[in-house]
């Protein structure tokens, strides 16, 4: 038990060290990264900052699996090289039951990753979209969907404008029954249109057999209602912005994909991508277990025996490959080609037991 505990020690300490030195080159790279994007831009630095804060979790969640495999490999090549798992061998202890203490500290990695760190990634990822758009001064545009139907807001320097439909016509660029209020910049509404559809082109909202009352004090409006074959009303909402507000299931909270996923599928719209993400979250753990099965494989020997450098690599290279194909299973259940539970759950299993079956081989030969 005192073993496990030392064990679990020293994985923890070069996990902590790593995870460290890879946050400070992200935030290092990514306030490059923002000052280049936001150049001739009135933002100050501590704003660019700000952005590179809150971008920083969601870069730590997707390199997480190469911070695990890079703390496998520092907690064994030390070990070796103090001859301490040759102590730990000499004493009757098996080089796999010496990984138990490194996979269990994974394992509550990965369920932290998955019970804090997503929902800390999907929190900082909306709000980082929502000061990228106020900060270039395209305003904050919002979608959501309830049992009402589809909601949106978009914003401009102009004012507000809040958007309600109750169809849509598959992918949210085609809307019907459509109800738009518009507010001034102080906050006042300053009119209300209804209108049989509404067609997102060119920057523009095109809308079909519109009526549109002013809302200005001292007037009656439905008296001064004018009704229109076509309309068209600016609008800072792109296709792509309304599908990636749709389709970006890591700005939802692990705790909150389900009931999306509901409401996506009541509103007509694809739920695939959600449920692929949602299952490969749940995988994450077993993932980075198999991460540290992985760097053990290639590091738990003697330095004596020589080629350290080479195990090193091959374990990294290793962990790449396994983290491409886990992405591009993921791709292939989002494209419907792979079964949503098989994307998720098959290559973190495939992982796992090829790295038990190298630890076999390396073990007992």
């Amino acid at each position: 038990m005192i073993l496990d505990l030392y064990f679990a020690r020293r994985f923890l300490q070069a996990f902590m060290t790593i995870a460290a030195i890879f946050l400070a080159l992200i935030l290092l790279i990514d306030m490059i990264e923002q000052l280049r994007r936001f150049e001739g831009l009135d933002v100050g630095l501590g704003q660019l900052l700000r952005l590179s804060l809150l971008s920083a979790p969601g870069a730590m969640s997707q390199i997480l699996p190469l911070v695990m495999i890079l703390s496998t490999i520092v907690l064994f090549v030390g070990l070796a090289r103090s001859s301490e798992l040759v102590v730990t061998r000499a004493a009757g202890r098996s080089g796999l039951r010496a990984l138990a203490a490194p996979a269990a500290v994974a394992l509550v990695i990965g369920g932290l990753a998955v019970s804090t760190l997503n929902p800390i990634v999907a929190a900082t990822s909306n709000r980082y979209a929502q000061l990228s758009e106020t900060f270039r001064g395209s305003g904050l545009s919002v979608l959501s969907l309830s049992g009402e139907g589809l909601w949106l807001r978009q914003g401009s320097p102009r004012g507000q404008s809040v958007i309600h439909a109750t169809g849509h016509g598959g992918d949210a660029v085609t809307l019907y029954d459509v109800t738009i209020l518009t507010f001034a910049p102080d906050g006042g509404p300053v009119r209300r249109t209804m209108a049989k559809s509404a067609r997102l082109e060119d920057a523009a909202w095109v809308l079909t057999d519109a009526k549109v009352w002013p809302l200005a004090a001292g007037l009656n409006p439905e008296a001064t209602a004018a009704r229109h074959d076509t309309l068209r009303i600016p609008t800072t909402l792109t296709r792509d912005r309304i599908r990636d507000s749709l389709g970006r299931p890591s700005g939802v909270s692990i705790y909150e994909l389900p009931t999306t996923i509901r409401q996506l599928a009541q509103a007509g719209f694809a739920t695939r991508r959600h449920e692929v993400w949602y299952q490969v979250e749940l995988a994450r753990p077993l993932f980075l277990v198999a991460m540290v099965l992985v760097g053990a494989a290639f590091t738990m020997r003697h330095t004596r025996f020589g080629g350290t450098g080479v195990a090193v690599l091959s374990a990294v290279l290793l962990g790449f490959a396994l983290y491409f194909i886990r992405n591009f299973a993921q791709i292939l259940g989002e494209n419907g080609q792979l079964p949503v539970a098989l994307a998720a759950w098959a290559p973190p299993m495939a992982a796992l037991f090829l790295a038990l079956g190298l630890l076999l081989h390396a073990e007992d030969g």
